[in-house]
Order: C-alpha cells, then structure tokens, then sequence
C-alpha cells in the first residue's frame, strides 16, 4: 500500500484497496472518512444526542429490559406453580400467562424509569449548557424521587438516593469499559 506525503496522524481518511487479498493489478485506492458520516453538519458538531434521541435510547432500552427479564421470572414463576396433576398445556398456559403478566409490569416500569430519565438528563444538560457526569448523576436523583414521590418524602428521598447512586455506578462503569476493554 501507497502512503501519501501527509503523516498518518495528518490524514483525515485512510487508504483502502478493495483487490489487495486477490493480488489483482490494480492499484486505485479509494479513499475513506475515518469519522462517522453524517447526512448534515449540524449533526456533526453536536456532542450529545438530542433529546428525542435520549427519549427514544432510554425509554426503549427500560421497556426492552424489563420485559425480558420480567418476562423471564415470571415464567420461572410459572414453571414452580405447577401442580402435580397438571397437564403439559395448563403448565405451558400457567407459564406463559405468568411471563406475559409480570413481564408486562416489569417493562412499563422500566420504560417510565427511562422516560423520566431521558426527560430530566436532557433538561440539566440544556440548562448547565455542558454535556458531562455530573448531569446523568443528576437526572438519576431525580428520577428515582419522581417515580417514588406518591410514596411519601422519605420513599422519594431514599428512591432519589439509590438513582443517585445507580447512575453514578453506571457512569463510572461506561468510564471504566471505555478504558479498560479494548473494543
């Protein structure tokens, strides 16, 4: 491969050769971005998602989430509630209607957990004007007191605490997976 006078940290593109395993004599390189493409600028120059892009990640990922999971205990649910004279189409019934039932539950309460997330992640950072840790730490508070807060102050303190926390633990999760895990 042919390497151009600029430096390989100069260079905004990196060489590719489509033929180079099958020893074809061609030598056209093409060209290619190394930085993800977008259709407008204005979406390059944007350091964060959009809020409708939290809405939509946050949301879809608690539903998604908790639905498996639900799904998966309530089944095991109905897999220990068969009775001994049950015949296999009453045990799959029992099984299926447990799953369905509290996966449903499970991925209502998750989604809304990432609705009320997106909301308030995207408000702070709008409002702080920078997007960093801090604001996820934020909207964790937030939304485990907002979720709790027909429970009480002390329900809501505690639920804000522990969405604290659990955000502050994924943050630093993301931070360590990005530095520690070659991907």
């Amino acid at each position: 491969m042919e390497d151009s006078p600029q430096s390989a940290g100069d260079r905004k593109t990196r060489f590719y050769h489509p033929y180079q395993d099958l020893h074809v004599p061609i030598t056209k390189l093409y060209e290619l971005p190394t930085a993800p493409e977008h259709l407008f600028f204005e979406e390059a120059a944007r350091p964060h998602r959009s809020w409708g892009e939290n809405l939509q990640y946050y949301t879809g990922i608690g539903y998604l989430s908790g639905a498996l999971f639900g799904g998966a205990r309530g089944s095991l649910q109905g897999i220990r509630a068969a009775e001994p004279g049950d015949t296999m189409k009453l045990r799959l019934n029992r099984v299926l209607n447990s799953g369905g039932q509290v996966g449903r539950r499970a991925g209502n309460s998750l989604g809304i957990l990432g609705l009320i997330f997106a909301g308030l992640e995207s408000g702070v950072t709008h409002l702080r004007g920078s997007d960093d840790v801090l604001n996820s730490i934020v909207a964790g508070l937030g939304t485990g007191a907002i979720y709790k807060a027909a429970s009480g102050p002390r329900s809501a303190a505690i639920a804000g605490a522990i969405g604290g926390i659990a955000a502050a633990a994924a943050v630093a999760g993301k931070q360590a997976a990005k530095r520690y895990v070659p991907i």
